[in-house]
């Protein structure tokens, strides 16, 4: 019998190991916890065992999950997307519902595997089924810049839809399997106990949570804070689960009371690493439950239950975005984005599996067939563009129209500037070289907004510039200069790629958050990477220097100076709890202050003799004495030399051994 300190190292190192291989292969992390799940668990090496430790971590990944969920609920948003959302969203989910229930009545007479479905499994499994996994179909939208495309809005809508959804089916499924003679008034009382329990919650709740909040914030205790949050999240998920309701209901409902106070992203920072690792976790167990042999005895059945939800939920989508609506091709996009499983149906899958609604056999090849539909997800994505271009002839039409417009638009053009993106930046942008008489085109990809900029006049067009042939038809062979106006590595990447194809010698501007893919920006061909933090700082420095009586003269020359060192001066910072990014910290450049001491390795050694260059650690300051040392490549250092070093993190721990040993 493992204890738990043994399963949560036994998790918690196996997960490391499974991430860092997905990420190397650019596959969503959550694949990976998957198959971390798979090799450990008692179908696979039999290293963990479904024990109440792994349990209790899947559910508090799902507590943390709707706690998150909640966060994101806003009635302005909900208000604004509503016919996507309770029109399109709603059909869709409850069109899955009702469809998997049809299958399984008709099955359960011809296939002797599915006797064992009741309607009750039927409407829990539909439930899963029309769910779709938020995590990689965002991801891959924000990457190819079409989260304000006519058919992202849509997909968003649908998705935030089914994170509604799953809240009342957490409710309703544990209602419908207790098999009662009186089922209505089972699932009456289920209602009506949520109801009373939201009420509570959200009325009582509500007009406690700001003011206890504020009181929390005031004493200034970051420790606290987190605490206060813990106690909010598991206080409410306790509530409701002693009100015989589920334990994410209650977290739901206290996300949901935090996301109307001030506190909100605050909260979602802090609460994001125990979300994240605990929804691994969850993941992990439910990896766990897959029994790679019986899966592979039954691979046709694996292949038919992969193959036809996916097809039949991808051809539902598609019929009800053109009964909306919308374009063929909005159709077929949005139909390819949503068809595979989603995160929220594997947390319908493991409560079908704990109420025993289903045959263990067949909730096995389930689990199985909705891994691998998340496996092809991307590719689904990927090649969408082909797929429409295949079946919509009125696709090809809109985008040839559109790919005409811009070249009309473009083709009396000269020397102009090349817009990429059209949102604050590249409208300020544009209104400068306006008055500055210099041509220029930009590039959208929401439509609203390109309306509405071509009525007030702009000069813009609905376009991706991400695309081979939108930079064509906007004249890139003509253009004096491109610059890229959206924050994005990824999506800079391909627009860079693209401009070294049509026309290397175009001078290429890009914007940036910060200085961490300066470098990799730079080396794609970025003319100029603007980094938003480094600018912002230089800004705030100038006004504080002329306000402090320096002439505007020299500020302007140290301002001009900064820009033409490409920001060498300013790059690097010494960091702090609160500086944490997610993905690339390792490559963010930062300082780092090392004191040589008596017993350094590095004492009595030449700056030169230190060889940091190798490492691409640069010395960028010395103090001796506590002051500040005018230091040569000969100089010697002494204990109680102060060194401050400039490089990434990796490499700032390697060059500390050196000095220090």
């Amino acid at each position: 019998m493992q204890t738990a300190l043994e399963i949560t190292l036994l998790l918690l190192s196996t997960s490391v190991i499974g991430v860092v291989i997905f990420r190397k292969l650019r596959l969503p992390p959550m694949l990976g916890y998957l198959v971390v799940g798979v090799v450990i668990g008692p179908y696979g090496l039999a290293w963990a065992e479904n024990s109440a430790a792994t349990h209790s971590f899947a559910e508090f990944g799902v507590v943390f999950l709707m706690f998150s969920i909640g966060l994101e609920f806003s009635l302005p948003k909900l208000k604004s997307m509503r016919k996507t959302v309770f029109g399109l969203g709603l059909a869709q989910v409850f069109g899955t519902i009702l469809s998997s229930m049809l299958v399984a009545g008709v099955a359960s007479y011809v296939l002797p595997l599915f006797w064992h479905i009741s309607w009750q499994a039927a409407f829990a499994l539909g439930g899963a089924f029309s769910m779709s996994s938020t995590a990689i179909v965002s991801k891959i939208l924000v990457e190819r810049l079409e989260v304000e495309s006519p058919h992202g809005r849509q997909i968003f809508g649908i998705l935030l839809f089914q994170d509604l959804a799953l809240v009342p089916l957490l409710i309703i499924a544990p209602a419908i399997a207790a098999n009662d003679d009186q089922l209505l008034q089972t699932l009456s009382y289920a209602v009506v106990k949520a109801i009373l329990v939201l009420v509570l919650l959200l009325f009582v709740g509500k007009k406690l949570m700001r003011n206890w909040f504020k009181l929390v914030v005031q004493l200034r205790s970051q420790e606290l804070f987190m605490l206060n949050l813990l106690l909010v999240t598991m206080g409410a998920a306790w509530i409701t689960e002693k009100a015989g309701l589920s334990l994410a209901l209650g977290a739901f409902v206290a996300g949901m009371l935090i996301s109307e106070t001030e506190f909100k992203h605050q909260v979602e920072e802090d609460i994001k690493s125990f979300r994240d690792v605990l929804l691994g976790l969850f993941f992990v167990t439910i990896g766990m439950l897959l029994n790679v042999h019986l899966v592979l005895e039954n691979w046709l059945i694996v292949f038919a239950l992969l193959v036809i939800p996916v097809v039949f939920k991808c051809g539902l989508v598609i019929f009800l975005a053109k009964a909306f609506g919308n374009s063929t091709g909005v159709a077929i996009r949005t139909g390819l984005a949503l068809a595979q499983a989603g995160e929220f149906g594997f947390v319908l899958l493991s409560q079908i599996s704990s109420l025993e609604l289903m045959h263990p056999l067949l909730t096995q090849l389930i689990l199985a067939a909705m891994v691998l539909s998340m496996l092809v997800a991307p590719f689904l994505l990927e090649h969408s563009d082909a797929i429409v271009m295949k079946f919509s002839r009125s696709d090809w039409m809109q985008q040839s129209l559109a790919l005409t417009n811009i070249a009309s638009r473009a083709m009396g053009q000269e020397k102009h500037v090349v817009i990429a993106g059209f949102g604050r930046t590249g409208q300020n942008l544009a209104r400068l070289l306006q008055e500055e008489n210099i041509p220029y085109h930009a590039l959208d990809l929401d439509p609203d907004r390109v309306q509405a900029a071509q009525a007030g006049g702009s000069i813009v067009s609905y376009g991706n510039a991400a695309r081979r042939e939108s930079l064509i038809a906007a004249g890139i062979a003509r253009a004096s200069v491109l610059v890229v106006t959206y924050v994005g590595t990824a999506a800079a990447l391909k627009v860079l790629y693209l401009v070294k194809e049509l026309n290397p010698a175009l001078p290429v501007i890009v914007r940036s958050q910060d200085d961490t893919d300066l470098e990799k920006l730079r080396e794609a061909g970025a003319t100029e990477v603007v980094p938003e933090v480094i600018e912002g700082s230089l800004m705030l420095a100038s006004h504080a220097l002329v306000l402090l009586g320096v002439p505007v003269r020299r500020v302007v020359h140290r301002v001009q100076r900064a820009r033409d060192d490409r920001y060498e001066s300013l790059r690097g910072y010494f960091h702090g709890s609160s500086d944490a990014t997610e993905d690339d910290d390792n490559l963010q450049v930062r300082l780092q202050s090392v004191e040589i001491t008596e017993e350094a390795k590095a004492k009595g050694t030449s700056i030169a003799g230190l060889a940091l260059h190798k490492l691409k650690v640069e010395i960028i300051s010395m103090r001796r004495t506590m002051q500040r040392f005018e230091f040569t490549p000969e100089t010697q250092l002494v204990a109680g030399d102060v060194l401050v070093l400039r490089g990434t993190a990796e490499a700032l721990t390697f060059a500390e051994e050196i000095l220090l040993g």
